[in-house]
């Protein structure tokens, strides 16, 4: 009688010590970040190395590029990265050869992006980042292991995006997608602080569209956990000038504020908001959850089709499918009209750099 409990506990250690033999031997997947110098980089690579962004149970190898002027700050981070020790961290490339950075990656964050300067008109920084994302597109094409996925975040966000998947025919387009979680992550907490509640009890927040100014943050559908069960946020909020003035110009002016506040852009929490992106989309949305991601869209709720535009979607296995059937009023359709009429407008200027 008294080898039972003995020989349970050693069933357990054996089915414990087994989980941890399958953890350690997961292959490890590879992990391209482009423009991995820059401040979003230096924020997302510990991210991404302790498992932030595909759970803790999976060994990563992380290939960082740049530019050839920012490689001795590429080689510094792969120093600091070996230094830090991290135990999912298998290997670490660092290069300025686009070839050799996308050689079998299974998972790619593309920070890279020419930024606006001062005097710089929209078409001739649009020109500059679609030759960017053309070229790279070219070597996803050639090099990127099969179904590759990407998160383009580097502005303008949609229609780089856009561009990659017009230049990497063989990547399926819904394996393409923009950074729009940030702008989600952004309303969740501005809403959080509205109703005096934590972040994590609300949920289902939607932003719409592009990247951009233009971007409609919805918060109609969004659900509040309370000690009373859920509730819906607008009526705890009970306040619809609030909902269609404050709560969507703070959303969308997000950024500007950051950068007049730290002189420079965000980079930590956009470094948060992609591991977001690409976790949810590996590991899956939680049953009654969804995020915002920019997607190709089909022309679900009468968005044109052929454009990179935010909506809100569900996850499971490593796909994404846009929630369906959700009620629109007037002023929302005007909204997301809006910032596709923008989308559009940049397609077409894209296009005509390509010309």
């Amino acid at each position: 009688m008294t080898s039972l409990p003995l020989f349970q506990r050693l069933t357990k250690c054996w089915q414990t010590s087994s989980r941890i033999i399958a953890s350690v031997l997961k292959p490890p997947v590879k992990i391209l970040v482009t423009g991995a110098a820059g401040q979003i980089g230096y924020a997302v690579m510990p991210m991404i190395a302790r498992g932030q962004m595909l759970g803790p149970d999976q060994p990563v190898i992380i290939h960082m590029l740049d530019i050839p002027s920012a490689s001795e700050a590429l080689g510094g981070l792969k120093m600091e990265l070996i230094d830090s020790a991290l135990p999912l961290l298998r290997g670490v490339i660092a290069t300025t050869d686009v070839a050799q950075a996308c050689k079998d990656v299974n998972f790619v964050i593309m920070l890279a992006g020419f930024p606006r300067k001062e005097g710089m008109e929209r078409k001739e920084l649009m020109s500059k980042n679609v030759a960017i994302y053309k070229a790279q597109a070219s070597a996803l094409e050639q090099h990127a292991a099969p179904n590759c996925k990407i998160l383009v975040v580097a502005n303008p966000a949609n229609t780089n995006a856009l561009i990659l998947k017009e230049f990497a025919p063989s990547i399926q387009p819904k394996n393409i997608t923009c950074l729009t979680r940030l702008d989600h992550n952004r309303a969740l907490g501005h809403l959080s602080e509205r109703l005096n509640v934590h972040v994590g009890d609300v949920k289902n927040v939607i932003i719409w569209g592009n990247h951009s100014s233009t971007q409609y943050p919805d918060a109609n559908h969004a659900i509040v956990k309370t000690e009373f069960g859920e509730k819906s946020a607008k009526e705890l909020v009970a306040n619809d000038t609030w909902m269609k003035g404050e709560f969507i110009s703070t959303v969308q002016q997000r950024g500007a504020a950051i950068i007049k506040a730290r002189k420079q852009s965000s980079s930590l929490s956009a470094a948060s908001a992609a591991c977001d992106h690409m976790h949810d989309w590996i590991l899956g949305t939680p049953k009654g959850t969804w995020v915002s991601m920019g997607v190709y869209s089909d022309g679900a709720y009468s968005i044109p089709a052929g454009i990179i535009y935010s909506f809100p979607v569900n996850c499971d296995k490593g796909e994404w499918s846009i929630v369906q059937g959700l009620k629109i009023d007037e002023f929302s359709r005007a909204k997301m009209e809006a910032t596709a009429n923008e989308l559009v407008e940049e397609k077409n200027l894209a296009y005509s750099c390509l010309n």
